[in-house]
């Protein structure tokens, strides 16, 4: 090399060495780090894939976290609701030992009034007392709200879930009657006063689904006592006698209660007669000795969804909608056509169980009031009845009606129980395992785009070391090759 003023190949080498050395500098990094992308610039594509999947982490964790304290939500009302459902078993003791009338004196029936005042006292501060950080579970603070509703066509509304928008727009739900419950009916030839052609008295045992009753009437026996006689046993055999109204000369024998698990049975027993009384309808057709039948549960539609029913109660239930109602059997509601619409309002526990915050990650939970004002029915009656001076005291009042009351109130409770287990196990149970597993996918995803592959990194470390080390060397060579020009100077 013969010209000094330019050092070429030391410019050549000092390039070189300053790559090598920024290649180890980054090597270092991150190896210290553990990240492969620690700047836009190390992979700006890589860089966008792995925060977006950081975010969804993030996301996955809080819907975890969320549904685990569902279930702690969730863990408290239960606790609640079995003290309460223990309570009423042991109502379901005191007012059966109390309808022993004859072996039970007046002191005892009093001081079984004072335990069942204690327990309603007890069930209502329970309702008012469970709590989550300070909201109320039990009395009525997670129930829905509902307007538009006719009570005089519909005796019942339950709504369980149902998922209402942020903005506040009430949900309609709209009920249609395809085809009308029924109760069982046999029709029973009495004539104005019962005539057997004089030949004597015919015995009939009649069976309803609640038990089952013999009746003799003797020829010439009037209607209306027919009709009184049967209808004393009304509530032992769950059926009701009434005169056919388009045959003044039959008695219309019907189920009390619809649908196809109710039923009335008519079977003559003896007859010193050669006549049958027994008819399927109110006029016409052929009289038989035995004849049975069972009612009809209605065909409905909720939104355009068909119901599941049993008599006059028709429930749906799918993703984020359960409502169940009952109509009154004897209202315009109960016929082919029969319609009625009201509104959800408001109410209802609300959890954001999935990463997005939207309507389709909030699932809504019903929580019904467990006060004695609430617990029971519109039909059977509600356990406040019980109380001292109710109509279903153990002192003097119905005790029939108190026995209907708790059977009421322990299937209301043990259906709320029952829900909020299948919330449990089948909604936040399995969300939390979903979660867990889309959580290990995501790291897994996030992990192989972001994290420094240590065995790969090490080897391009190693390399980039010789490397710069050859590089320095090289440098120091063609540093000092200028200095050769000296000799030519002799």
């Amino acid at each position: 090399m013969s010209r000094i003023n330019q050092n070429i190949p030391s410019l050549i080498a000092q390039r070189v060495l300053g790559n090598q050395n920024k290649g180890m500098a980054q090597s270092l990094q991150r190896l210290s780090t553990g990240l492969r992308i620690n700047r836009g610039a190390d992979d700006p594509a890589g860089l966008i894939a792995s925060e977006n999947l950081r975010a969804e982490k993030s996301a996955i964790n809080s819907a975890i976290s969320n549904s685990q304290r569902a279930e702690q939500v969730v863990n408290v009302a239960e606790g609640g609701l079995q003290e309460v459902s223990n309570m009423l078993v042991e109502l379901q003791g005191l007012v059966g030992a109390t309808a022993n009338e004859a072996g039970v004196s007046k002191e005892e029936r009093d001081a079984n009034q004072l335990q069942i005042d204690s327990i309603l006292q007890t069930i209502d501060r329970i309702a008012n007392a469970t709590s989550f950080q300070g909201t109320k579970l039990l009395n009525g603070n997670f129930d829905y709200t509902v307007s538009g509703v006719d009570d005089t066509l519909l005796t019942d509304v339950t709504v369980n879930a149902a998922k209402l928008s942020d903005d506040g727009t009430a949900r309609a739900v709209t009920i249609t009657v395809l085809e009308s419950a029924q109760t069982g009916a046999v029709f029973l030839s009495t004539g104005a006063n019962f005539a057997n052609g004089g030949s004597g008295e015919v015995s009939f045992e009649i069976t309803g689904t609640k038990g089952v009753q013999q009746f003799t009437f003797a020829s010439g026996t009037s209607q209306t006592d027919i009709l009184t006689a049967i209808n004393s046993f009304k509530d032992a055999l769950g059926i009701s006698a009434v005169q056919s109204a388009s045959a003044a000369d039959r008695v219309s024998i019907n189920s009390t209660a619809y649908g196809s698990d109710s039923f009335v049975r008519v079977k003559e027993l003896s007859n010193q007669g050669a006549t049958d009384f027994i008819f399927a309808a109110a006029t016409g057709g052929a009289a038989v000795g035995d004849l049975k039948d069972a009612g009809r549960n209605a065909t409905v539609l909720i939104n355009g969804t068909s119901a599941t029913t049993d008599g006059l109660t028709a429930r749906v239930s799918s993703d984020g909608f359960d409502v169940s109602i009952t109509f009154d059997g004897t209202s315009t509601m109960n016929d082919v056509g029969g319609t009625q619409t009201f509104h959800i309002t408001s109410g209802g526990a609300n959890f954001n169980l999935a990463p997005s915050v939207n309507l389709a990650g909030k699932v809504s939970l019903g929580i019904e009031t467990v006060t004695t004002g609430n617990l029971g029915g519109n039909e059977a009656g509600f356990l406040s009845d019980l109380k001292s001076g109710g109509l279903a005291n153990v002192q003097n009042g119905d005790l029939s009606k108190a026995q209907d009351v708790i059977d009421s109130a322990i299937k209301q409770v043990s259906s709320l129980r029952g829900r909020l287990g299948a919330f449990q196990k089948n909604v936040v149970g399995a969300t939390i395992s979903s979660l867990g597993i889309a959580l290990e996918n995501t790291t897994a995803a996030e992990s192989a785009i972001r994290d420094t592959d240590f065995a790969a990194e090490t080897a391009t470390m190693t390399r980039s070391q010789i490397l710069s080390q050859a590089a320095t060397q090289a440098l120091a060579l063609a540093n000092s090759a200028p200095q050769q020009v000296l000799s030519l100077l002799g």
